[in-house]
């Protein structure tokens, strides 16, 4: 990443889904992973579980001055209110990542949809990893992070015992992203699209 760049990534669903732990998952990829500065932030709704939350991930080869997000380059949203709420600071060539089996209205064209929920019951039998499949997608589309390390980051946040269930998911949205047409992805992630997996 080059010093002067700034990417900025918005995690956001309901209270209940674990989108703060996503955004701190990847936020600790990063810093333990990757030679870049990175800095994360989070806001809950007022009625916390079931509410709408978010969790912003700021990355840059240089010192952050700013933490929270300015022109989000990569939106997660995991349901369609909070789709709806924070659709409007995704820059003009940012990509929207969507959960498909819950979000349906998309308000642009540059968007992937994903099953995430249904692809973790699948996978897993739980819908509560739901998270960890689209962090593994979000991970692997903005191709900002090492998927490795992500990994490690993740195995060594989630609760003793469910690492192998944690790990499924995550491989899970990793396979699921790389099915995308790449020609959908800003020009910035194919330049820096990493295929570890």
């Amino acid at each position: 990443m080059k010093s002067d760049e700034r990417y900025e990534i918005r995690f956001s669903g309901s209270g209940g889904q674990g989108i703060i732990t996503a955004a701190i998952v990847m936020a600790d990829g990063v810093a333990r992973f990757d030679n870049n500065h990175v800095c994360q932030t989070q806001s809950y709704g007022p009625e916390a579980r079931g509410g709408k939350s978010k969790a912003e991930v700021v990355i840059s080869g240089s010192p952050i001055d700013y933490p929270k997000a300015l022109q989000v380059d990569l939106l997660l949203a995991m349901t369609q209110t909070s789709c709806d709420a924070y659709f409007f600071d995704l820059k003009s060539d940012g990509l929207l990542v969507v959960d498909g089996g819950l979000v349906t209205q998309l308000p642009t064209s540059r968007s992937v949809s994903i099953p995430f929920t249904q692809i973790a019951r699948k996978e897993t039998g739980r819908e509560l990893v739901a998270n960890m499949v689209a962090l593994g997608a979000v991970g692997y589309l903005c191709g900002k992070v090492s998927l490795g390390g992500l990994e490690k980051a993740l195995l060594s946040r989630v609760p003793k015992g469910t690492e192998e269930m944690n790990s499924k998911a995550f491989q899970a949205g990793i396979r699921e992203a790389k099915k995308i047409d790449l020609s959908l992805l800003p020009r910035s992630v194919m330049d820096e699209w990493d295929d570890e997996y």
